[in-house]
């Protein structure tokens, strides 16, 4: 992929997001409220017609706000004509009185849930990841390309481990993480960098083998370098949730760290 200098990348995002944010209110302005809308763009006002036309423009706008932060284009496409269709069967269940048949509206649900599922399914297969991931370097690390989550121990003084889950994201031959500067885990990083990394489900239990790496804790260049890179991985997590939470309870647990891991062969652990 080609790079983009600041100015062009700028205007494409601006007009992304402003282009899917206006089509996206206008599919709500038909929705709620047809009659000023037709009155509005001046022609004659037909409900269910117009019902349709604000399905149509809210999945087209959700699609490209979408498009902005997820990097699977199947996904994204499927997301908004979710969108579009189940409002295009609410409209047809509401608007029986209009025309239309209750058989409509069933099979336009069918289609519903099977795109429902077809959604989930696509989900799995790029492993729960919609945002943008970069190329792993080492063999040791391409299985944490789409992790979403991974166990990392830690060692406390006497040698015993201590496990927690945090999202990784993987670029060349390191990868990742961040978390609070008070947290234990961190207090025993500072201590002992030797950490074991494993992939695992959302809370934390490991699903495969632990690999021996060893963390070094990130300034300046390189910590923006690790912020960016989970929030292109996890564009709602990490770009908006996480952060948020982060300065909303910095005065209780302190600033923000970011770790790097390298992972380490048989003769450096």
């Amino acid at each position: 992929m080609n790079r983009l200098s600041t100015p062009a990348r700028v205007y494409l995002i601006t007009v992304t997001a402003a282009v899917g944010a206006v089509t996206a209110a206008i599919g709500a302005w038909c929705l709620v409220d047809p009659n000023s809308f037709a009155e509005a763009v001046g022609f004659d006002a037909h409900r269910h017609f117009l019902h349709d036309v604000g399905a149509f423009q809210l999945g087209l706008g959700v699609t490209l706000l979408l498009a902005l932060i997820w990097a699977d284009a199947l996904a994204t496409t499927l997301a908004g004509f979710v969108v579009a269709n189940t409002v295009h069967t609410v409209n047809h269940v509401i608007d029986l009185g209009v025309g239309g048949s209750v058989a409509q509206a069933w099979a336009l649900g069918g289609v519903s849930v099977a795109l429902v599922l077809a959604f989930v399914l696509r989900l799995r297969q790029l492993g729960y990841v919609l945002g943008s991931v970069s190329t792993a370097a080492n063999h040791t690390l391409a299985p944490f390309v789409r992790q979403k989550t991974i166990s990392l121990t830690t060692f406390r003084k006497d040698g015993r481990p201590g496990a927690s889950p945090v999202s990784i994201a993987v670029d060349g031959d390191r990868a990742y993480f961040r978390s609070f500067e008070p947290a234990v885990k961190v207090l025993r990083m500072r201590r002992n960098p030797n950490v074991e990394i494993a992939p695992a489900t959302a809370s934390g239990k490991p699903t495969g083998s632990a690999l021996p790496a060893r963390v070094r804790l990130l300034e300046g260049a390189e910590y923006q370098k690790a912020a960016r890179l989970l929030r292109r991985k996890y564009p709602f997590l990490h770009g908006v949730l996480v952060p948020s939470a982060h300065r909303l309870l910095r005065p209780k647990f302190g600033r923000t760290i970011h770790a790097e891991l390298t992972p380490l062969d048989d003769s450096q652990s």
